[in-house]
């Protein structure tokens, strides 16, 4: 990508809703059911490989100890909600990568920041260390590969959202990344704002 990219104010909206499954409840009930979800898909002799974006996601995966196991790349800004939230999992990693990021935006050098850990196949945590983690499911989901017999999944947490026009609970998106869930994304992107 050779442009920051920023959400237009006028399509705000557009970027609340889920991508894929939501899974909708409390921390400690959405947390479940993805792993019996997955429990499911072990059994059914699928390799797993887990990306999360978002604090209390890599939170509820990491203190996981199924779960943890398939975690590939964890995104995180150490706030929740514009909080400070302190985040102590870095000895699960094998390396550790730092990068800015403002806030409604995404960085053009994300794609190759992501494109770089997917292919050196650690176990990777990205800290931003100054905006938000928030948009950048978008280029994660686009850099992460499609693998035959087995499952890439991309993870994030919903906020509620109980605007006028619609109501979201909030839970777990799990997005299962495969050809037409990327061709979701490249749409989505391309009605962003492209910034120098």
């Amino acid at each position: 990508m050779e442009n920051n990219l920023r959400i237009p104010k006028e399509n705000r909206h557009s970027y609340a809703e889920p991508l894929d499954r939501l899974i909708a409840g409390t921390r400690e009930d959405t947390i479940a059911q993805v792993e019996n979800i997955f429990k499911d898909y072990i059994k059914a002799g699928l390799i797993l490989n887990f990306y999360l974006v978002g604090d209390i996601v890599a939170q509820d995966f990491l203190s996981n100890e199924f779960l943890k196991a398939f975690v590939k790349i964890c995104i995180i800004d150490e706030k929740t909600q514009r909080n400070q939230i302190n985040m102590d999992f870095e000895g699960s990693f094998e390396e550790i990568v730092e990068f800015r990021n403002p806030a409604g935006t995404i960085n053009k050098d994300c794609w190759e920041i992501f494109r770089n850990i997917i292919n050196s196949n650690k176990k990777t945590l990205v800290k931003i260390t100054e905006g938000e983690e928030d948009l950048l499911i978008l280029p994660l989901i686009l850099e992460i590969p499609i693998i035959e017999k087995g499952g890439n999944f991309a993870f994030y947490g919903q906020p509620p959202i109980t605007d006028s026009k619609f109501k979201i609970p909030e839970g777990i998106v799990i997005v299962n990344v495969d050809k037409k869930i990327q061709e979701k994304v490249r749409r989505i992107l391309s009605i962003m704002e492209k910034l120098s």
